[in-house]
């Protein structure tokens, strides 16, 4: 199926949803109701709403194929994927517990109104008992709270902000997804290996929550290998042109530009920063070095060869040869010609997590997923053994650092992985100050009743 019938598909659901007046949740009606949005009939709605349009909308567009594919494998179509390799056993391909999966979709444009407005209508209209998906962390920390005051779960996409599982951290959420602290404190050794403990840092940083944490632990872990920051300027969400933002680099005394940006932000930043000849420019004595702290395929690829060299980390790869990547990026590719990215194997994931929850709890209910989900430990999923903490329902796993290839040979092989940092060098306390501290709490859970 292509991208675009695939979106048809889900919002030709949606309005068929709405004209045929199903059933309104809980939480907005006055009928009888264990928790909200309780299956009742043969099947179950899942909502994915991802940026379909807008700056993210590449990273959106591969989480859907993803979120489809995982549907597919829940429901015992295809080769299964990694209900093959997942330590759990609970999905036998039959759907879960008796029911088929259906889905809806949404457009959050990489907006917060936007995506909250979208996943209230999924929860309104289209009665889904989950919501996956989004590539930016301003919606996913909406959408999220949205989730916990709705009583469904949200099971967050591609979302880096420390505050997602941070200040903002909900009972009724859960993250796969690695965060901004990790990339931090798996970058820090490295960077200190490559290019020494006296550097100079100027930050360019996207004006948002993801932007702003990921700004804090990557100057954090510098600055604790030796680094000076030098200075750090917020630039707005799909500026396009960041040319007035970047001229002012080679004068300011720093060594290194590090690009707190993603999606087209990234690739528009670190082009327009070549263009420039940061690159190829010396200062203080060194060449000029430009990190990008958070990686994807798809940045990678839009970037082409401006990204060689350049160090940055990922969640995961499709390039790892543990047995449970293989098996994702094998069905894949088998269904849409090229590889999975790293926001495509996150949604992927969630998906199937949430599903095993409900499956090993016995039940839809979101606070028996929740109670199955916290202090869950699962291998077989691409990034080694996890554990989804319980105090703030963050996965702790290996973490990537990536550096651009020297000599890709195609489109899909343009980074390379520069070392699995374990888990342990990642993990953090659940009241680190990063994270909100101490008055940091996940509440109660809501089912909606």
């Amino acid at each position: 199926m292509s991208t675009s019938n695939f979106t048809r598909r889900g919002l030709m659901k949606t309005g068929a949803a709405t004209g045929a007046g199903l059933a309104l949740p809980t939480i907005f009606t006055s009928a009888a109701s264990a928790f909200t949005n309780e299956p009742t009939g043969d099947t179950v709605t899942f909502g994915f709403n991802v940026p379909q349009t807008g700056p993210y909308a590449e990273e959106g567009l591969d989480e859907l194929r993803a979120q489809e594919l995982a549907v597919e494998h829940i429901n015992g179509m295809g080769d299964g994927g990694m209900l093959n390799t997942f330590s759990s056993k609970a999905l036998d391909g039959t759907g879960i517990l008796g029911k088929k999966v259906d889905f809806v979709t949404g457009d959050t444009q990489t907006k917060t109104d936007a995506a909250r407005a979208s996943a209230r209508s999924m929860i309104e209209k289209d009665g889904v008992i989950m919501i996956n998906g989004g590539s930016s962390s301003g919606p996913a920390v909406a959408v999220q709270a949205l989730c916990q005051e709705a009583g469904i779960i949200s099971m967050a996409g591609l979302t880096h902000s420390n505050d997602t599982t941070g200040k903002d951290r909900k009972r009724n959420g859960f993250r796969h997804f690695f965060n901004a602290y990790m990339s931090g404190a798996a970058l820090g050794p490295v960077l200190k290996e490559v290019y020494g403990t006296d550097r100079r840092a100027y930050h360019l940083t996207a004006d948002y929550t993801w932007g702003w944490t990921q700004q804090e632990s990557i100057q954090a872990s510098t600055e604790a290998i030796g680094w000076e920051t030098v200075n750090n300027v917020l630039t707005p969400v799909g500026a396009g042109d960041f040319s007035s933002y970047i001229t002012p680099v080679l004068n300011s005394g720093a060594d290194v530009l590090i690009l707190n940006h993603y999606g087209g932000d990234m690739v528009n930043s670190l082009t327009q920063a070549v263009q420039f000849g940061l690159r190829d420019a010396e200062a203080n004595g060194k060449n000029f070095e430009v990190i990008v702290p958070l990686y994807s395929e798809l940045m990678a690829a839009g970037a082409g060869e401006n990204i060689q060299g350049v160090y940055g980390s990922m969640n995961w790869n499709w390039q790892l040869q543990d047995e449970g990547t293989k098996a994702f990026v094998k069905s894949f590719g088998e269904k849409y010609g090229f590889p999975p990215s790293g926001s495509a194997h996150t949604c992927y994931v969630q998906t199937l997590l949430y599903a095993d929850a409900v499956a090993r709890a016995g039940s839809f209910n979101p606070c028996a997923v929740v109670e199955a989900l916290e202090d869950f430990e699962f291998d077989g999923m691409g990034n080694g053994p996890t554990l989804y903490r319980a105090e703030d329902h963050q996965c702790f796993k290996d973490v990537l650092v990536m550096k651009g290839a020297e000599n890709p040979t195609s489109e899909y092989d343009n980074l390379e992985i520069v070392e699995i940092t374990p888990v342990e060098q990642v993990t953090y306390a659940p009241d680190h100050p990063m994270f909100g501290g101490a008055e940091a709490s996940l509440g109660e859970c809501n089912d909606g009743t």
